[in-house]
């Protein structure tokens, strides 16, 4: 079965860290660029950052420098870590390869 499933989702501190992962099976994240959105309660979907092939990165404004997206080829894992987290970054938090998307896992951030 092809899909991606997101964990690590959770409750925060302001300033702290969480580390979200998502798992794919049926399709590799290095045939293609994978990403990371958000979603916020009444608010639209938003791209929080991507990994191209090589690796390359690119994210949000909102969130440079503090979230990182990395990826394990060889786990076919792809990584979101997140630091010195702040209120509005509270969201559902979904991975994207291609036309996949996963059901998303919960940040909420707050004190």
């Amino acid at each position: 079965q092809v899909q991606l499933v997101e964990s690590g989702g959770g409750l925060a501190q302001p300033g702290g860290s969480l580390t979200l992962s998502c798992s794919a099976s049926g399709i590799a994240f290095g045939a293609a660029s994978p990403a990371w959105y958000r979603q916020a309660p009444g608010k639209e979907r938003e791209l929080v950052g991507f990994i191209s092939q090589t690796y390359y990165t690119k994210y949000n404004d909102d969130v440079k420098g503090r979230l990182t997206i990395t990826r394990d080829d060889d786990k076919n894992i792809m990584y979101l870590q997140m630091s010195n987290l702040k209120p509005e970054d509270t969201a559902v938090y979904i991975c994207t390869l291609r036309s996949l998307w996963g059901q998303g896992t919960q940040v909420t951030v707050s004190a």
